[in-house]
């Protein structure tokens, strides 16, 4: 059975997030003078939304919940992806200021490419279709017998979760957010895009992942009302999410239709 005291220390897991705010920690630190311009503050609010998506990263990978949803649980496993997904990557965007993107995001030889891999429609793409295919039964099953490809898996959602948002949240004056009314446009797309891969969890007549089929009982769901559990959770988190998202586009939308001098 699960042990609820067990959390991850692996040395890449630890050591790759301590490596992570180290770096961060110098770059707005003692080497911000390198990057910003004189006189810029030391960002706190940045700094906390960076480490705020690193412990929510670690808190989803970790924490007991990843054993959870290793074995036993598939909606622990969505759960598990949404924290992934939503919270870590957008505080993790969210902690990194202009000035910290610019050397890499207007670097001459990188902003084409990098503009092109966070293109709405490259970027949206490479996430629907990333999420859409690690769960297919075969690969889905894989990454939960194999602990490497469980790790890879969490790691390309992470990525494709950083192109998800970036038109939306970026800070880059490089390679900015969308402007209001795409961002709207942009989250309908990603919404309409994400509905089969729920359709195919939420309606399948077969237990889809036989991990979860034949896994000891945690709590009273039979694996089929578990896999419709999880179904749902990662459509009504994420359409809350979005909508929030939405909402967000659509009040500055609104502003600037209603002031035009705010707008350049």
């Amino acid at each position: 059975m699960i042990d609820w005291t067990h959390w991850h220390n692996e040395p890449y897991l630890i050591g790759g997030l301590i490596f992570l705010g180290w770096l961060y920690a110098l770059a707005t630190g003692p080497w911000r003078a390198r990057f910003a311009p004189v006189g810029t503050p030391y960002p706190s609010a940045a700094a906390c939304c960076f480490y705020g998506g690193l412990l929510c990263f670690y808190l989803a990978v970790g924490s007991p919940l990843d054993q959870i949803a290793e074995r036993y649980l598939l909606s622990a496993h969505m759960l598990q992806h949404q924290l992934i997904i939503y919270p870590a990557a957008i505080l993790f965007l969210r902690g990194l200021p202009d000035w910290l993107l610019h050397p890499i995001c207007g670097h001459r030889h990188l902003r084409r490419p990098l503009g092109l891999l966070v293109h709405p429609l490259v970027g949206g793409t490479i996430y629907v279709g990333t999420i859409s295919v690690w769960h297919a039964p075969a690969l889905y099953d894989w990454a939960l017998r194999s602990r490497p490809v469980h790790i890879l898996e969490h790691f390309v959602f992470f990525g494709s979760a950083l192109l998800f948002w970036w038109p939306l949240i970026s800070r880059s004056r490089d390679l900015p957010p969308l402007r209001p009314a795409w961002r709207m446009l942009y989250l309908l797309g990603i919404t309409l895009g994400m509905t089969p891969l729920f359709a195919f969890l939420a309606f399948s007549t077969d237990i889809l992942y036989p991990t979860y089929e034949f896994a000891p009982r945690l709590t009273s769901l039979t694996p089929a009302a578990d896999q419709l559990l999880g179904a749902a959770m990662m459509k009504l988190i994420g359409f809350a999410v979005s909508f929030g998202a939405f909402g967000v586009a659509f009040y500055e939308w609104y502003q600037n239709t209603e002031n035009p001098s705010r707008h350049p």
